[in-house]
């Protein structure tokens, strides 16, 4: 699959955000320093701002506070990436050492509450209540995904409905948050316009996390993270689901006791990436995939067309599971 690549104009608005933000983001603590210059120093495509000045630039103009909003986007999401390093302990992040490797759980964990913080105290310091409102909503739906994804993790129960509602938490949420920041700080946005931009940063938001979960069974990951990781950690995802409702009860108690009793061993976890593949899960979650993205597109053409609209829907295509 080839790269996305944002038009010039958000590329633009990336540039100055991170001119504008970018010497805030240290402090008087040395540990700090040392991880914001690693983190930010490595940074991935920027996707979840990019998302708050594209949803701007849909209904009108990026203004002072569509710049805000976007750098309490990129805070709280640096922040979830470490967090959630520590609690599947990752050992890499976009094909570089995470930051709990290097400076392991206890610091990782305080960095990134360092960033969190940052973020809602510029909320508070800078009179962004509305901006606060929604963050603040994300950190809830994320937490609570989050949590319930290891829940049923203990247990290896899960259906496509406990899925998707885990991902509309644990992943769409901040998607969403960052499309409607966009859409209030343009000034711009009807409520209608609000709707409708939240319900597609959802269904690409789910569109990105099925892609993600798909991309386990890879033997070559392009998103810097291990195959079968998520099997190893015995995480529910989509592809499992579907395969495992494909078969009888005794085969999926057979493939549930090898995944509780096994976990740690490679060629255990193949055998049962071997049997998702067999039994169509791959394929299943490419169609859900591109449904989700289909609905995107549909409520995308509602909106006058614009460079921004055609932005928005070349990442919806880019988001859609080709191949795996």
């Amino acid at each position: 699959m080839s790269e996305y690549t944002f038009p010039a104009i958000f590329q633009g608005d990336i540039k100055k955000l991170n001119e504008m933000f970018g010497p805030q983001l240290f402090s008087k603590t040395a540990v700090l320093n040392a991880i914001t210059a690693y983190v930010f120093g490595h940074k991935g495509k920027q996707l979840r701002p990019a998302l708050v000045f594209l949803s701007a630039r849909i209904f009108g103009e990026v203004t002072e506070t569509t710049y805000s909003a976007a750098y309490m986007v990129e805070l709280l999401h640096n922040a979830t990436l470490i967090h959630d390093d520590v609690v599947d302990d990752a050992e890499k992040r976009r094909n570089l050492l995470s930051v709990k490797s290097i400076w392991k759980n206890k610091v990782a964990v305080l960095a990134g509450d360092y960033y969190l913080a940052k973020g809602l105290l510029f909320a508070m310091e800078h009179n962004e209540i509305k901006m606060l409102e929604i963050m603040s909503n994300a950190v809830r739906e994320m937490s609570e995904g989050e949590l319930k994804q290891i829940e049923n993790a203990k247990t290896l129960e899960n259906t496509e409905e406990s899925y998707f509602d885990i991902i509309k938490n644990k992943t769409a949420a901040l998607f969403r948050s960052s499309m409607i920041m966009g859409a209030y700080s343009s000034h711009a946005a009807s409520e209608d316009d609000i709707a409708k931009i939240s319900k597609i940063a959802e269904y690409l938001g789910i569109a990105f996390q099925i892609r993600d979960d798909a991309l386990d069974y890879s033997k070559t990951n392009i998103l810097g993270k291990a195959s079968l990781n998520d099997l190893q950690e015995n995480k529910m995802t989509l592809p499992l689901i579907y395969a495992l409702q494909q078969v009888s009860l005794a085969e999926r108690t057979k493939i549930k006791l090898q995944m509780k009793t096994k976990h740690s061993d490679k060629a255990a976890m193949q055998s049962v990436a071997d049997f998702v593949i067999a039994h169509g899960g791959i394929t299943y979650v490419q169609q859900k995939s591109q449904s989700f993205c289909e609905q995107a597109k549909e409520l995308c053409l509602t909106f006058p067309e614009s460079e921004s609209r055609k932005a928005l829907i070349d990442l919806i295509d880019y988001v859609r599971i080709s191949e795996v």
